[in-house]
């Protein structure tokens, strides 16, 4: 008996009441993400908790941290990345450096949890054969919500418990306005799962809110050294700094996390009642049958075209962004030698200006890794829904199959990252050669990573979706591990640790020939394994 063929018995005879069989179900989503679940919030963990150690390291004194302070109030650059210091305190510091970015990853874990556990559902047909039993209508909504509210509860809990040494009142408000973060866009993903008829539209519509807010909050921290400007206020990742962790608390902004949580999961309930299951209320819009569809290469574009595009402006707005507080940033650090030292770790040995835009091109390198690993698990996403099946019946290889969606993965990785460099250099105002080298060097690092999950879908596809814990593990070796003053014989395990740290270095080719030759060797092993095994087996 499958397991969700189990569940359903589980959940028979519960009655007809539309939250019947929500524990079941809620104990079968805990089940099913066992792993991702513990690894993303553990990332987020460790990226939170190592920081105030780095931080007392790089501004030990008082003195060094209210200038810090006093430096911030002016650079306007630096506030659009990582929000307003609104105190000198090391937590006051900890919840400026990484207090967005652990909102943003809480957010991600949650849309991603309840999109899976409900639009992903239906469009397998899952769902249906669970609403065989006595499943309440509500019960995989609820469920699904519960399953991202307990992963954000665990998370809070852990921050919370290792910011207590800082400030018990301000570790509390910095986890609960992360958590917050994380619950409205749970919220928000169960509104777009309604919404639409594809778990690809549901996590689009709800990333792109995601990256409009971060972008708003930029605009707003830009222009206000405070966190009051309305632009800050209509951004959910706003919300949390304005609770003002570690520098005079204000509680009650946790009330607006709250109200937009309860808002939004009425809406996504009201939604819910008033649609068929497995349809959206956005009607679907037919595709052509012929013309741009009528190879697999086309189809594999089609599929492939909303992430490549999304991620294409996404880089391009962060170039623009890095590019824009270079030199404000560079100015920053030079008065500090702690970060000097860790920006060099990150990004080479020259210059200061040259050293940071090598650290925040390798940065863009880094996330481009989970853009490959996205693209070609596209591949494993339509094997496993059954879609694969109907295109191999015909005259189209397996090869030729994959081709198409592993060219847009590949391709698109060069893409995005050409687009960083060009809107870096459009942000900095330079010559975009050496930025457009800088960001290109990255390419043969981002193809072994995805080269990797290639190999895992083609020998072990049922774990395929472990190539986001080799994505992870590089992003964490390259963000934090500098930081932390790692082990070179650790930092060595990344890919991207072998890279020339251009622009100031010199091009070193026998590393990038070497990477380059290992991400062939890795996808032609794992397209040899997929020619040979079963597909869905």
């Amino acid at each position: 008996m499958t397991a969700p063929a189990t569940v359903a018995v589980a959940v028979r005879g519960s009655g007809s009441r539309p939250f019947a069989g929500t524990g079941t179900l809620l104990r079968f989503a805990l089940r099913r993400d066992r792993v991702t679940l513990p690894v993303w919030i553990a990332v987020t963990t460790v990226m939170v908790l190592s920081m105030p150690g780095t931080l007392e390291g790089l501004y030990g004194t008082a003195a060094e941290r209210a200038d810090l302070v006093r430096q911030l109030r002016e650079n306007s650059a630096l506030r659009a990345m990582t929000g307003p210091l609104l105190g000198d305190s090391l937590g006051a510091l900890t919840a400026w450096r990484v207090g967005v970015y652990a909102a943003v990853l809480a957010a991600g874990l949650s849309l991603l949890t309840v999109v899976r556990h409900t639009r992903d559902e239906e469009e397998s047909g899952r769902d249906e054969l669970l609403r065989a039993g006595a499943v309440g209508r509500h019960a995989p909504l609820t469920a699904a919500l519960l399953a991202a509210a307990v992963a954000d509860a665990v998370l809070a809990l852990l921050l919370a418990a290792g910011l207590s040494a800082h400030g018990t009142a301000g570790a509390v408000a910095f986890a609960l306005g992360v958590a917050g973060v994380g619950l409205v866009f749970a919220t928000l993903a169960a509104i777009a799962a309604q919404l639409t008829e594809s778990a690809r539209a549901a996590r689009g519509l709800t990333a792109g809110v995601l990256g409009a807010a971060f972008v708003l909050r930029a605009a707003g921290d830009s222009g206000t050294a405070d966190g009051s400007s309305p632009l800050t206020w209509l951004s959910p990742l706003g919300w949390p700094e304005n609770v003002r962790a570690f520098a005079g608390e204000r509680w009650w902004v946790l009330a607006v996390l709250a109200g937009a949580v309860l808002v939004q999961g009425a809406v996504a309930y009201a939604l819910a009642g008033r649609r068929d299951v497995g349809a959206g209320l956005l009607p679907a819009r037919p595709g052509p049958a012929y013309g741009r569809l009528g190879t697999a290469g086309a189809l594999a574009w089609r599929l492939q075209r909303g992430g490549v595009l999304g991620w294409s402006f996404g880089f391009f707005v962060a170039g623009v962004v890095y590019g824009a507080m270079t030199e404000g940033a560079a100015e920053l650090l030079a008065d500090n030698e702690g970060t000097r030292q860790v920006i060099a770790r990150m990004g080479g040995e020259a210059g200061l200006t040259d050293t940071f835009v090598s650290a925040m091109v390798g940065t863009l390198g880094l996330v481009a890794a989970l853009y490959v690993v996205a693209s070609v698990l596209r591949l494993h996403a339509e094997e496993t829904s059954g879609r694969a099946e109907p295109v191999l019946a015909g005259s189209v290889g397996r090869l030729r199959w994959a081709a198409g969606h592993l060219v847009a993965a590949f391709g698109g990785a060069v893409l995005v990252l050409l687009l960083a460099g060009c809107g870096y250099a459009l942000g900095y105002g330079r010559d975009p050669g050496p930025i457009l080298a800088a960001c290109l060097v990255q390419v043969p690092a981002v193809w072994v990573v995805g080269g990797a999950a290639v190999l895992l879908l083609g020998l072990l596809p049922r774990a395929a979706p472990a190539a986001w814990a080799v994505a992870g593990a590089a992003l964490l070796l390259g963000w934090i591990g500098p930081a932390l003053d790692l082990p070179g014989a650790l930092l060595d395990l990344s890919p991207f640790a072998h890279l020339p740290k251009l622009p100031g270095a010199a091009m070193d080719w026998p590393p990038v020939l070497v990477l380059l030759g290992l991400a062939g060797v890795l996808v032609a092993a794992g397209v040899a394994g997929l020619r040979r095994r079963d597909v869905g087996g």
